[in-house]
């Protein structure tokens, strides 16, 4: 009779150690849950609330892997992964964390089917190859990470903001039970609850800050954010030792075509201007509306005789195309264009080469330049006639 009292009571004992165990486990696991949470209410841009996601939150709760889909329409989402990636470049500045595992969609179809209209319950279930591998990825994508492992179950939860999907974050893990179909949710459905909220915030905040930095009307960018741009592609050309050229564009006759086609047809002149202008960019130049009908762009990495090239594909594809204006008329159009170059200085130069003093010559000499194109006949491009601006490495 004792002995079977006390193996109950040991028995007892080891459910309670069992207990308590758990209940510490959840207690700790709450703790971690709260403070990340808080940590995503203060995220300070959509690129932090992202990595956040990504690779804090896998690291914190010891999760193999972590995708997220997002709804990216007209690529509004990119163009503001990309603005945060510029305002983050610069020697003064910290490289953001990589956001593998993200995939931004024009288009929520894809993912829809995963939860069937069910836009606020988390599916978990075993992980399937076929189904759930293109969420992600390859197991060896991101190099600089381990490789990931053999995934047995997954959680899935949809994002959703105002009745509509969004996009959806994955959890994969290579123990069978973490994702267990029968396991509880409520944890997964706060948290889809907060990065809902979060991201709708966040794409809020950068719309603000891209809206501060854009020229309304033509929807490049403004004269603060070239500034901006400015600094930051001259302090690269002094790091890495590169060319940089600057491009000072304005409209010839603009007063002539405001005053015999009126006002709304000088905007939408300058809109299509702004167009034209960025469809012959690369990727990485700048565009910037400067003022009234004035544009500057920045090519860096461009020596004088590809910049040129660029300079005068841009002026001859606008002398080439009649402008459609809104009344059904066509109407021709030119621009002048002033070129002036931030050129790599000889070694042991001992030029001054404070970035605000150069930025200043660089668009002076541009500007300069445009004058003469302007005083010379028009619809040309010149080159600036002082001697290239020089920079010293940093």
């Amino acid at each position: 009779m004792d002995s079977d009292l006390q193996a109950e009571n040991q028995a007892l004992r080891r459910q309670l150690d069992s207990l308590l165990r758990e209940a510490r486990n959840n207690e700790e696991k709450m703790r971690r849950f709260d403070q990340l949470e808080h940590r995503l209410i203060g995220a300070r841009s959509m690129a932090e609330l992202l990595s956040l996601l990504l690779n804090d939150y896998r690291q914190a709760f010891g999760i193999d892997a972590v995708s997220m889909v997002l709804l990216d329409r007209d690529d509004e989402a990119s163009r503001m992964l990309d603005a945060e990636r510029h305002r983050h470049e610069g020697p003064n500045h910290h490289e953001p964390a990589p956001l593998d595992g993200l995939t931004l969609l024009p288009s929520i179809a894809p993912i829809a089917p995963l939860f069937q209209g069910q836009l606020h319950q988390p599916w978990l279930g075993p992980f399937n190859e076929q189904r759930h591998r293109p969420l992600f990825g390859a197991p060896h994508a991101a190099p600089h990470r381990a490789p990931q492992a053999t995934l047995a179950s997954v959680a899935l939860l949809p994002l959703s903001r105002h009745g509509e999907l969004i996009g959806s974050l994955h959890f994969g893990s290579s123990d069978p039970s973490r994702y267990d179909r029968g396991a509880g949710t409520q944890l997964l459905e706060r948290l889809a609850a907060i990065v809902s909220v979060c991201l709708d915030s966040a794409l809020n905040q950068e719309r603000l800050k891209l809206a501060g930095l854009t020229d309304m009307l033509t929807g490049v960018h403004n004269r603060r954010y070239f500034e901006h741009r400015c600094l930051i592609e001259i302090a690269q050309a002094r790091r890495y030792r590169h060319d940089l050229a600057c491009l000072f564009l304005d409209l010839d006759h603009f007063k002539a075509i405001n005053d015999r086609h009126g006002h709304p047809a000088g905007d939408e002149v300058l809109r299509s201007i702004g167009h034209l202008i960025q469809s012959q960019l690369r990727l990485g130049d700048t565009i910037a509306r400067f003022g009234g009908e004035e544009f500057v762009v920045l090519l860096p990495q461009a020596p004088l005789q590809h910049a040129r090239e660029i300079a005068e594909r841009i002026r001859a594809s606008i002398a080439a195309r009649a402008l459609l204006l809104p009344s059904g008329e066509f109407i021709p159009a030119t621009v002048s264009v002033g070129l002036a170059m931030l050129e790599r200085a000889p070694e042991g130069s001992r030029e001054p080469d404070d970035k605000q003093a150069l930025a200043l010559r660089l668009v002076d000499a541009a500007d300069q330049a445009l004058y003469r194109a302007k005083a010379e006949g028009r619809n040309r491009v010149v080159l600036s006639s002082e001697p290239r601006i020089q920079a010293l490495s940093a």
